[in-house]
């Protein structure tokens, strides 16, 4: 257990793992970093990974303590690994339908869950896909064709600041100065003067067209890259800039003739069609052509076959998974049983699935896998909403968090962790995430029907669920001629774009725009593309001044300025439902 040939750490034997203090420090930080992904998600349907900031703010907390007390134990790179395990997976936990499928079935149905059954239905899909990891691990982590790049960026920057302590210092006061910027920003906007939105003329404010003053979008963008960026903003140009004019001036989005200020509801209720089919049908056709068309062209016979056998680990731990998923959809949702448990090897073969393209590529495909399980059970049990929505949420839960543990399996390998430390620490995690994150989740929309799909929560995640669900309900018959050329429209160029982002090499795919992002730019305000974008130019526009400064300090700064606002929003959120009880 002391070497691996992945990491110049040598790790003779392990010291204090599973140590109270670790799991404590990695539940007091998931419970400060859950928030933020739950606000980041319904704002713009992104969510950020925050392992390197657990294991930041750990190692600085620990070590500075330490040195002040020589009594005090110093804290071990397996300590370090098991904060950021349960920290990364509480804040994963939105995977769990928190910001997706939970939503959209309230929409449609009129019905909103309670906290506790919301809370359980979450974690027992989340801890479905830990066991599915479980028993992967063997066969993924002894695949040389498989490297989780994101696994391996947590592992790096862990080996980083237990060579170079002082530079983990200096990033903390990064991450703490940013985050104290955005968060003042956002205090001031709420609670002390209302900060302009800025547009050039009302007709481009009537199109979402204003600056919107968000710290947290400009660190979403600083994070996204150059790429990612300006394809948001092309998107943002070619819907908002000018399919929404030609719409209005058409007759086929009615405005008020007095309408003032942005008209975001309206615009998106037609926008939507064509910018969830883009994403929808680019998403499905780069996963086909990464799992059957890529493998095959560049591996050799040899590395098609599995490299170790499927692992005969405790079965407890998978089939209690499998009883509190299955029963669970027959208890709040009225699933049949047999229905239900059709859901579990689909929930198995996908999360299979997005392990793998996580290895490959470290882009977790969790959209994709939703919509596959939204189309598998559409055809199976058509005009279903429940079954399409929440039995299709197993598949997406179980898969993003089986693909969260895989990243941490990776790193315990390189640096001799125990794998069953892991798998208790991700539990805790997952137990914290559902908790903290529907807490969260009600007390920032409280009335899902007159909040969501909103300028002020966009939820896109949410409307793409619902516009699938809605689709497959009731057929395309149901939709007006002109939405069902533009879904048509949008599937062509989004089945072209993730076709050649799959197939071209990389060096000349990245010139292509990114198919997601042009497609969820339909679904943001114009003025939520931009700002996105505005931080996307500028982190690149520095980078190439002062690289060095940017590959150091960038990500953690991006990490601060949204883990600022959205903590602050939140807890403006909180202040106000405690102000009405």
């Amino acid at each position: 257990m002391g070497r691996h040939a992945n990491t110049s750490l040598l790790v003779p034997r392990i010291e204090r793992e599973l140590s109270p203090r670790a799991v404590l420090t990695g539940a007091v930080l998931g419970i400060l970093l859950t928030p933020s992904n739950v606000y980041a998600g319904l704002k713009i349907g992104w969510s950020f990974n925050m392992s390197i900031i657990a294991l930041l703010i750990g190692f600085g907390i620990w070590q500075s303590l330490a040195r002040r007390n020589h009594r005090q134990p110093p804290w071990t790179l397996h300590e370090s690994n098991i904060n950021q395990t349960v920290a990364s997976a509480a804040a994963s936990i939105i995977s769990g339908g928190l910001v997706a499928p939970i939503p959209a079935y309230t929409l449609l149905t009129g019905q909103q869950l309670d906290p506790l059954p919301m809370m359980a239905w979450v974690f027992s899909v989340s801890f479905l896909g830990i066991w599915i990891a479980w028993y992967l691990r063997p066969t993924l982590l002894n695949d040389n064709g498989l490297k989780f790049p994101e696994g391996m960026a947590t592992l790096e920057t862990l080996q980083h600041i237990y060579r170079h302590g002082q530079e983990a210092v200096t990033r903390i006061k990064v991450l703490f100065s940013a985050a104290l910027l955005s968060g003042l920003v956002k205090w001031i906007d709420d609670f002390i003067w209302a900060i302009p939105r800025w547009a050039p003329t009302a007709p481009l404010e009537r199109l979402t067209f204003t600056l919107d003053p968000s710290l947290l979008l400009i660190g979403f963008g600083g994070i996204i890259g150059i790429r990612v960026g300006l394809s948001l903003l092309l998107g943002a140009l070619v819907a908002w800039g000018g399919l929404s004019p030609w719409l209005i001036d058409h007759g086929w989005v009615l405005l008020a003739p007095d309408a003032n200020g942005p008209q975001f509801a309206k615009l998106v209720e037609w926008l939507l069609w064509p910018g969830v089919s883009l994403m929808v049908c680019s998403t499905l056709t780069a996963l086909g052509v990464r799992l059957f068309i890529a493998p095959k062209a560049k591996r050799g016979p040899e590395e098609r076959r599995a490299r170790a056998p499927f692992s005969t680990g405790p079965i407890a731990g998978l089939l209690l998974a499998i009883a509190l998923v299955v029963g669970l959809q027959a208890l709040l949702f009225g699933i049949d049983l047999w229905m239900a448990l059709l859901s579990i090897p689909l929930a198995i073969c996908l999360a299979v699935v997005a392990a793998r393209v996580v290895g490959a590529t470290g882009i977790a495909p969790i959209g994709a896998i939703g919509k596959l399980s939204q189309l598998t059970f559409g055809l199976i049990a058509p005009g279903q909403v429940p079954i399409n929505l929440m039995s299709a949420n197993t598949a997406g839960g179980a898969a993003g968090q089986s693909t969260d543990l895989m990243n941490d399996f990776k790193v315990g390998l390189a640096i001799g962790a125990t794998p069953k430390n892991q798998v208790v620490a991700q539990c805790i995690g997952i137990f914290i995430g559902s908790v903290v994150g529907v807490l969260v989740y009600l007390a920032l929309i409280p009335d899902p029907q007159h909040m969501l799909l909103t300028e002020q929560w966009p939820a896109p995640a949410v409307a793409t669920w619902k516009a699938v669900a809605e689709t497959l309900t009731h057929g395309l018959g149901s939709l007006t001629p002109q939405i069902r050329w533009a879904i048509i429209v949008g599937g062509l160029i989004g089945v072209l774009l993730g076709a050649f982002d799959s197939l071209l090499p990389q060096r000349t795919a990245r010139w292509l725009p990114s198919s997601a992002a042009l497609g969820l730019a339909f679904v943001l305000p114009a003025s939520t593309s931009l700002m996105m974008g505005l931080g996307a130019v500028l982190t690149w526009a520095v980078s190439r001044q002062w690289p060095s400064l940017t590959e150091r300090f960038a990500i953690t700064a991006a990490a601060g300025l949204i883990a600022g606002e959205s903590m602050t929003g939140v807890g403006a959120s909180f202040w106000a439902m405690f102000q009405n009880l």
